[in-house]
């Protein structure tokens, strides 16, 4: 039968009509956020359910009815945040971002784990931060605090999570262990909560199995940077025998718990908005102290962004927030996780190597890392050949520079050892190719922008990890030797190297992109090669070829330096109970060091000097921060002051903080109470106010000023004298600009206020225009 003209005209209107419908239309997953909440901390199941209740009501007046607000709506943020994640179409929900109610409408995007892994883009008791032969050390002390971890979940079995010997859970816990799934997995007095998130996930990558349905940590990842931070003490720890040591955290008696919210990549992100957004609520809720977070996506509009959204809700509660910089550097504005309520940490290395030489045949000695358990005969050298001229004839020379899987020819390979250059792929996959080529050993050549960092990987072959001149110097010796030949002698453990710390050449910098006015990030700590727990769903290395299996593992990135600070902090929390997150962050920052182990400013990872871009206030100091004599402090309504500045205007912050606030009539950034100082367009000159309070005995502190490059400094009173603990005072900093000296760049000082005994230290960031 034929269909007429006429006929196939309302066909197709009829399906055009409803290919355009609502119901039709593709949809994504969106958070809708609303600020905060009215019910306060002590709210009934009523109240959580009457907020749910209100996500439906007003989501139905976009959708057409209740019930398609609750087909929609995966996840109703009630506790602390107040919002929702809902499957909308892109019309929909440029509606719902129009209203009122709203503060901000968001897609739920994908962010990342702050880990280099193997990849190129704790604590054991020797890691230079652990404090030592204090009162952090006593049997039990911190019993009572709480660190949780926002992660990839957690390894129940560890040695690190063992109760031997604590107390009765605190009472003020109110969390769970979310193992109704998993009767395998268990809690205790340790690790005393733990819970998985995964609606975010599934709304992006469709319906998930029973497998995703437990907070079992089977990557790595979470059990690692959760026992770097409140891991308990573990004798004879080691990887492969290397390092050994008793493994403990930086708040060895702390409490922890367990917020599972990154889960296998997808378009290379781990952990979903959506997903961070509840772990939050019901972490604040739970009753937790600290909250580390190694984890995070590209800087956005605080409004926009879930970390920073559920950073500023945690500390309205006292909860103190540590977040990762991120793995991009060492290229300038990378740095992530750049809220002035979030302490933002950068990585850097520690004074400890687990090194392997490389011999060449002209006697010359290099110094590698590696954690490579194999070794080669002793004292037998054998050929060497750059992987660039092992290429099959079908392979680029950049991909077999790169010792990329089908890029190396096995007859040219076999029984040498290959020198692969690094970047692109996973250091330990170019070992793997290595290997399936034939290769009795690989050495593992920096290329310019990794410079000096070198990384100790658990190869799975016998292989060192050199830096960036020596691999020029190797690359020389075989282009200009008929028979290059080489050794890798065995791994050895050696402390005390020098210089350290430097910067991690991944670890992202500075300045700020979206309030270039906030110096990040606020301090580096160890983050390269870090021995901690690990997961045994896995091999150290995470690739599937890897089929061993460790109990702890060496892992590097500002992942593994945040959780360094967040043991600090839970050290700090369990000391001074009634201190505010912004005057730990300021103990902590004012304290840190700005020189390494050979008295000299600490370095980038090319041996050139570091500035605050890099360390932000410096390398952590935990002895000190205990002590910090001063502190800058700020109140909640501090930061609402400071979105104020921002052009955020009164409707939209109220919401944000579920206060009646209003703007100031007159508030300068530049007046905002950090401990640092950043000026990021001056003009002529200005001057900055800061205030400080007392937390040491009475006394005559000084201020001592290193002037920027090009800019005139001063500081009114030069002295301020306290009488008690707890006494404020405010002073000025005049920064003016040196006609004919300045430079149109960032140039850095410091402004250091001392009694002799205390040393306050205040980065100064300026840069001319």
């Amino acid at each position: 039968m034929r269909l007429s003209n006429a006929t196939l005209c309302l066909v197709s209107f009829i399906v055009f009509s409803f290919l355009q419908s609502p119901a039709f239309a593709v949809k994504r997953s969106y958070v809708v956020y609303l600020g905060g909440h009215s019910h306060g901390v002590q709210s009934s199941s009523i109240d959580l359910d009457a907020v749910t209740e209100s996500h439906y009501h007003f989501l139905g007046s976009f959708l057409g009815g209740h019930e398609h607000a609750r087909e929609a709506i995966f996840y109703s943020y009630t506790r602390h945040i107040n919002g929702f994640a809902a499957h909308l179409d892109d019309e929909v929900a440029a509606q719902i971002a129009r209203h009122p109610k709203v503060v901000s409408l968001f897609l739920n995007k994908g962010r990342k784990l702050h880990t280099t892994r193997s990849w190129d883009f704790l604590g054991l008791d020797h890691n230079g931060v652990v404090p030592s032969n204090s009162i952090w050390n006593k049997t039990r002390y911190g019993e009572d605090t709480i660190i949780g971890n926002l992660d990839t979940g957690v390894w129940p079995e560890s040695k690190s999570f063992s109760d031997d010997g604590y107390g009765p859970i605190p009472s003020k816990w109110k969390g769970i262990c979310q193992n109704q799934k998993d009767a395998g997995f268990h809690c205790n007095r340790k690790l005393i909560g733990a819970r998985y998130f995964n609606k975010g996930y599934a709304s992006v990558v469709g319906k998930l199995n029973s497998s995703f349905d437990t907070p079992r940590d089977k990557e790595g990842h979470g059990t690692h940077t959760l026992s770097t931070a409140g891991g308990n003490m573990v004798p004879r720890a080691s990887v492969f025998g290397f390092g050994k040591g008793t493994a403990k955290g930086g708040s060895p008696r702390a409490r922890v718990a367990a917020y599972k919210v990154c889960w296998p990549p997808v378009s290379g992100n781990e952990c979903f908005d959506a997903d961070i957004l509840a772990a939050f609520d019901v972490a604040i809720q739970d009753g937790v102290d600290v909250l580390s977070v190694s984890l995070g996506g590209d800087p956005t509009a605080f409004f926009n962004d879930s970390v920073a959204i559920g950073s500023f809700h945690a500390i309205k509660h006292g909860i103190v927030v540590v977040c990762s910089a991120g793995n991009s550097g060492p290229a300038d504005g990378t740095v992530s996780n750049i809220a002035p309520w979030q302490i933002t940490v950068g990585a850097s290395t520690m004074d400890r190597e687990f090194r392997s030489v490389v011999v060449l045949g002209n006697n010359m000695h290099y110094k590698g890392q590696s954690l490579s358990s194999k070794v080669l005969p002793d004292k037998k050298f054998f050929p060497l050949l750059s992987a660039a001229d092992a290429k099959l004839a079908n392979a680029s020379i950049q991909n077999a520079t790169l010792c990329q899987a089908g890029a190396l020819d096995p007859k040219k390979v076999t029984g040498k050892i290959l020198v692969c250059l690094r970047g692109k792929n996973a250091r330990v996959d170019k070992g793997q190719q290595a290997a399936l080529a034939g290769a009795v050993g690989m050495i593992l050549a920096n290329d310019f922008l990794t410079g000096n960092e070198i990384i100790a990987d658990a190869h799975l072959l016998p292989a060192s990890h050199i830096n960036y001149t020596d691999g020029l110097a190797v690359f020389a010796y075989i282009n200009s030797t008929k028979n290059p030949m080489a050794r890798i002698m065995p791994v050895t453990t050696l402390i005390g190297t020098k210089p350290a710390p430097f910067m991690a050449a991944f670890s992202s910098k500075g300045p700020n992109t979206i309030t270039p006015e906030i110096l990040k990030p606020d301090i580096t700590a160890p983050g390269v090669s870090v021995i901690a727990a690990y997961t045994e769903a896995e091999g150290p290395t995470n690739e599937d070829f890897d089929k061993r299996r460790v109990q702890f593992n060496s892992v590097s990135g500002t992942s593994m330096s945040c959780p360094h600070v967040s043991g600090i902090v839970g050290l700090l929390k369990t000391r001074y109970p009634n201190w505010s997150p912004a005057a730990i962050k300021s103990a902590i920052m004012t304290s840190a060091t700005t020189l390494d182990n050979a008295n000299e400013r600490i370095l980038n990872a090319s041996y050139i000097k570091a500035g605050p871009f890099s360390y932000g206030s410096g390398h952590i100091q935990p002895n000190l921060a205990m002590d910090p004599g001063l502190l800058y402090d700020l109140s909640t309504k501090d930061y609402l002051n400071f979105l104020c500045t921002l052009g955020y205007n009164d409707t939209l912050i109220s919401a944000f903080s579920q206060d009646n606030y209003k703007c100031p009539g007159s508030i300068n950034l530049a007046n905002f109470n950090y401990p640092s100082i950043t000026i990021p367009n001056l003009v002529g000159s200005i001057t900055v106010t800061r205030t400080v309070k007392n937390v040491g005995t009475p006394g005559t502190y000084r201020a001592q000023v290193q002037k920027p490059v090009g800019i005139l400094v001063k500081v009114k009173p030069k002295k301020l004298k306290f009488k008690k603990v707890g006494e404020e005072k405010t002073f000025i900093v005049s920064l003016k600009v040196k006609k004919g000296e300045a430079i149109k760049e960032y140039v850095y000082g410091q402004l250091v206020w001392s009694d002799h005994v205390h040393y306050v230290r205040s980065p100064i960031v300026v840069k001319a225009v």
